[in-house]
């Protein structure tokens, strides 16, 4: 859930208006499994590609996340090869495309806010968007 806070119920008080890391990529990992089934290198390696090289998720982030997202029967995995469980594969399930679906209509405001934040800032300071 995105935490706004306001202070003394006046104004919100956050810059900017963001998603935490963490939400983020779990959104984007279901948003990648929608497409077809990754392994986790898979995954960061198509995240960084997809950010243009600029950022990528570590593997201690995207492992757990993807133990999370299976927890919680919003992916489903298996190995490659079982008897050495070297490459787990991943796919997206019904409940994780259900979720995805409300995460991504819960943060749309916040991704807006944060980019109409970045285009005036890059107008302003730098006269480009």
């Amino acid at each position: 859930m995105i935490k706004i806070t306001a202070y003394k119920g006046e104004r919100n008080r956050q810059f900017p208006s963001k998603i935490s890391t963490t939400q983020f990529v779990k959104l984007y990992i279901l948003h990648l499994l929608i497409e077809r089934s990754y392994y986790g290198n898979e995954l960061i390696d198509e995240i960084k590609k997809r950010m243009n090289y600029k950022w990528e998720p570590s593997p201690g982030m995207i492992y757990p996340l993807l133990r999370e997202l299976e927890s919680n029967n919003y992916i489903k995995g298996w190995w490659e090869e079982p008897d050495k469980r070297s490459i787990r594969h991943y796919r997206i399930t019904d409940d994780g495309l259900d979720n995805y679906k409300k995460t991504k209509l819960l943060y749309k405001p916040a991704i807006d806010d944060s980019l109409t934040i970045i285009q005036n800032t890059l107008k302003d300071i730098y006269g480009y968007i």
